[in-house]
């Protein structure tokens, strides 16, 4: 039989359609079921209908979907999920414990700063006290040499007092004598006769009253 270039481009299912039935029934087997246009049954599947879409393989596909979906559980519940459990619980207990770590460590922080601010005013008041004492026998001191200075100038007033009144009284004794002198020698000059010294004390004294 010749092929035109018009039947080489038909279908294979135009080429089995052309073929004579004799022909069809001497290539298949002997058994197998038949469609009414001579199509074989696994032609008609390799053909027409997807394979999972056929109804007559249903229940099997239900059967392994089943069998998948338990393998598929199974595996899930005892390899899967217990990892992964294990792995957040495992996180979970690791951020418990920098959180826990992290609340240690700001607790040690408050507790050293208050120590800290604890010291500082502490060491404040020692540095006041310390200014306070200072100051405060500073003060004492200097009232001290103050007074021992006062009391060492009065002591001088009063020797310097004592020396002027000894002074001005040996001085009041000497013009004394020279007033008796001055007055014997003037009344001598002026009556010439000499007065005695218990006259001259007597009149010098009583012109020193007036």
């Amino acid at each position: 039989m010749s092929v035109t270039p018009a039947s080489a481009e038909s279908t294979p299912f135009e080429i089995a359609q052309a073929e004579t039935p004799a022909d069809t029934h001497a290539a298949q087997p002997a058994g197998e079921v038949h469609t009414e246009t001579g199509v074989a049954h696994g032609e008609e599947h390799a053909g027409g209908v997807f394979p999972p879409f056929d109804q007559t393989t249903f229940a099997s596909q239900l059967l392994w979907l089943a069998i998948t979906f338990g393998l598929f559980y199974l595996l899930m519940s005892k390899l899967v999920v217990p990892r992964i459990g294990g792995i957040l619980e495992t996180r979970h207990d690791r951020i418990a414990q920098d959180l826990d770590e992290a609340s240690r460590l700001k607790a040690e922080a408050d507790a050293a700063i208050a120590s800290y601010e604890q010291e500082l005013a502490s060491a404040r008041a020692k540095g006041n006290a310390i200014a306070s004492t200072a100051r405060d026998e500073a003060k004492a001191k200097a009232d001290a040499e103050r007074a021992k200075i006062e009391a060492s100038l009065q002591d001088k007033i009063a020797g310097a007092e004592a020396r002027i009144a000894e002074i001005k009284a040996k001085a009041l004794a000497d013009v004394g004598t020279i007033a008796e002198d001055t007055t014997g020698t003037l009344v001598e000059q002026l009556i010439g006769a000499k007065a005695t010294k218990a006259e001259i004390a007597s009149a010098v004294k009583t012109a020193a009253g007036e």
